[in-house]
């Protein structure tokens, strides 16, 4: 009785607040005052919205205002460049009443927020304009830290100025020595003229904090547009995000973020970002896009600057997706240069023409390959995503699919009379849940694939329905920690078929949750409140997938049979990684029938294999630069030394070189398309020669080559154990 009493009076009060504030402020036309009832409603909505269908059913309480608050706090000044201490403990006073907010619905924490930040902008921008206007001591023996988790928010204007001294002298130090690398780049390149004077070291030392503070004007001019509404949309979204790292609030200006994070691209340059601790990341590179053809920018990257061509960079650290993506897009031919840093601390500037995807590049392709030892055949197919044209389903049975791609390859690879098969799943990040089922179906008998938990606890079960096989060989799957979602799922079914061996990095991404969004203009609780359109969107969590085996994929994704040296292993990426990610727990396992042919010795490949790779100098490398990149992250103090600086820089470029210049090191991420080393190659237009170039990164890949050894030992165990009976 109590909580249907609950039910029914909390609308009812909600109604009434909404229903009051107007007429306690009759006669003020101040804007403010719409936007305050509108987040009462909006405060509503999101409450009611979460904790009705996500699927953790987490309740609002003060464990999670706590952890949306650090969300919130986090997206106000990651790091710690603009708020003082003082600052910070007026807005902690809410850090365990966010709860009360919502059920209350009254929101005093965004307007809090928007008053203070309002006021650290303009004195942090007059302590920019006034250390750019003197100079740096570049010889002076000194360093700052660049990991925020470290750092604690600056109690005196004084110590905030030398936090930002650093950080200008740093960033004045970088453009200098970008600029002369320009000039020596432009002697060598013409040589012959002359005429033109070659600036001096101080000139472009002053070109360079001319360039750094226009940068700041710059995103100074964007902050100060900021809005109260602005605030108010942070502040849901870590509500939001506080369930869990997919949950987000979408206000109704961020429609173009929502298309990317569904469609999985982003026109101009092709890759999916995310907006995480004041940086925007990637998260994936598209198939077929401008910035896979290019090679240089990677999962993990965090984009620091954008330019338009040879233009001013723009600093776009603790600035908005959406504004971050405006920079980004532009007309196709055009050029966009993203200053970046690397996992490893690297800074890299990177130039990418603007581009549609390459469609041919997103599809499914595959190749013959020859053990050169052997001369043995054996089959290989890239599924970069599992794509599925919808629209075009519903018109017509010829729409495309990666499902009628593998089995058409698989059609070409068996008339082959290929011995064995990889199947590469690194790279791809999922794509319809489908495909992931039947394209398991390929391989084996008809039988589960997949299960899926909702949030009311029920379990269903997709099946592949089809008992016909398309390739009944050994199989190997290879995996790295960009590996997600479905294609998890896939690669889970054929482990626990025991059908193939998984090999590649410790684990994969380990996405297994599906979300579902929730349009809040349609779900409007009461009547007459239209005036407050519109209200944006919800993406929540609803489902989790788990495998045959009753394992769930999310957290600890799939950990492959045998795990080999990874150059990703230093990255702390996947679910594991994400502030509060749903964690891992099982289902009873459903009722499946392994592969027919005996069970392989697992721990004799993995013991050969480990000696194969030992002994190979590809994997050895891979090793060592993992090992140096983990170092790296690990020191996290930069000096702020030129010589320092300067030496740094042509380290990490004698690494890339080496690395690049080695057999199997180029498309090593299994896309085959890193161009960055080689930009002639990306001029290649003939499909012909362009098959060759990726057949050539294929058959130099370690991983592939260490697949084939594989198989070659699994058909030596098979014919070992067929002799014997």
């Amino acid at each position: 009785m109590v909580s249907m009493f609950k039910k029914f009076l909390f609308p009812a009060l909600l109604l009434a607040l909404l229903l009051w504030a107007p007429l306690t402020l009759l006669g003020s036309t101040n804007n403010d005052n719409f936007d305050t009832n509108r987040s009462k409603l909006l405060a509503y909505m999101i409450r009611d919205q979460l904790t009705r269908n996500h699927y953790s059913h987490k309740p609002i309480d003060d464990k999670l205002s706590e952890d949306a608050f650090d969300l919130y706090l986090k997206q106000l000044d990651s790091q710690k460049r603009f708020l003082l201490q003082s600052s910070v403990d007026r807005l902690v006073a809410y850090k365990d009443k966010i709860d009360d907010e919502l059920n209350h619905t009254q929101i005093e924490l965004p307007l809090v927020a928007s008053e203070i930040m309002s006021q650290r902008y303009p004195a942090v921008e007059k302590i920019v304009d006034e250390l750019l206007a003197g100079s740096f001591d570049f010889n002076r023996k000194e360093s700052m830290e660049t990991d925020p988790e470290k750092l604690s928010f600056c109690k005196t204007e004084t110590e905030l100025r030398d936090r930002w001294r650093k950080i200008l002298k740093f960033q004045v130090m970088s453009r200098f020595l970008n600029l002369q690398e320009d000039e020596r780049l432009k002697a060598e390149n013409q040589p012959e003229d002359k005429t033109k004077a070659v600036p001096s070291d101080a000139e472009l030392i002053k070109k360079a904090r001319e360039k750094v503070l226009k940068s700041y004007k710059d995103f100074f001019l964007r902050m100060s547009q900021e809005t109260v509404q602005d605030h108010y949309d942070r502040y849901f979204n870590a509500v939001a995000r506080a369930f869990d790292p997919h949950t987000n609030y979408l206000p109704p200006d961020m429609k173009e973020d929502f298309d990317i994070s569904m469609r999985g691209s982003l026109e101009g340059i092709g890759a999916t970002l995310r907006e995480e601790d004041g940086y925007i990341k990637v998260v994936r590179i598209i198939p077929g896009s401008a910035a896979a053809r290019q090679g240089q920018l990677q999962a993990e990257d965090s984009i620091l600057e954008v330019a338009e061509g040879d233009g001013e960079p723009v600093d776009i650290t603790d600035t908005r997706l959406r504004d971050a993506v405006r920079l980004i897009r532009g007309k196709k031919g055009t050029e966009v240069r993203l200053t970046v840093k690397k996992p490893n601390g690297t800074l890299v500037t990177i130039p990418i023409v603007r581009d549609v995807v390459q469609i041919e590049e997103t599809f499914v392709k595959s190749a013959v390959i020859k053990d050169p030892n052997t001369k043995d055949s054996f089959g290989y197919i890239k599924i970069p995503s599992f794509y599925r044209d919808f629209s075009g389903s519903r018109k017509s049975n010829d729409a495309r699919n990666s499902t009628d791609d593998v089995r058409a390859e698989l059609v070409k690879l068996n008339k082959e009379n290929i011995k064995g098969l990889i199947l590469d799943l690194r790279n791809n990040g999922g794509g319809a849940l489908t495909d992931a089922v039947s394209i398991a179906g390929l391989f084996i008998s008809e039988g589960p694939v997949v299960q899926i938990k909702d949030s009311l606890g029920q379990v269903e079960v997709l099946a592949d329905k089809d008992d016909s096989i398309s390739y009944e060989g050994p199989i190997i799957v290879l995996v790295n920690k960009f590996s997600a979602s479905a294609s998890e799922i896939l690669a889970g079914a054929l482990q626990d078929y025991r059908r193939a061996l998984v090999i590649g990095g410790e684990h994969t991404h380990g996405k297994g949750t599906v979300q579902a969004v929730i349009d809040l203009n349609r779900v409007l609780p009461f009547r007459n409140m239209d005036k407050y359109l519109p209200l944006g969107a919800l993406k929540v969590t609803i489902q989790k997938f788990y495998r045959i085996s009753g394992d769930s994929t999310q957290f600890r994704g799939v950990v492959p049979d045998i795990v080999l040296p990874d150059q990703f292993e230093h990255l702390k990426t996947g679910e594991q990684h994400l502030d509060y990610a749903l964690p891992w727990d099982t289902v009873p396992a459903t009722s499946y029938s392994k592969w027919k042919t005996p069970g392989l010795n697992i721990a004799q490949l993995r013991s050969d294999s480990e000696k194969r790779v030992e002994a190979s100098k590809e994997f050895k490398t891979i090793s060592e630069e993992s090992i140096r990149a983990e170092e790296k992250i690990n020191q996290t103090m930069q000096s702020l030394n030129i010589d320092d600086l300067r030496k740094e820089r042509e380290e990490a470029k004698a690494r890339d070189k080496a690395m690049a210049s080695m057999p199997g090191m180029h498309g090593i991420m299994g896309d085959g398309e890193d161009d960055g080393d080689n930009p002639d190659k990306a001029k290649v237009t003939d499909p012909k020669e362009k098959f060759r170039q990726w057949m050539q990164e294929v058959s130099d890949d370690p991983y592939v080559g260490e697949g084939m050894d594989l198989l070659e030992e699994i058909l030596s165990e098979e014919h070992s154990v067929a002799q014997h009976g």
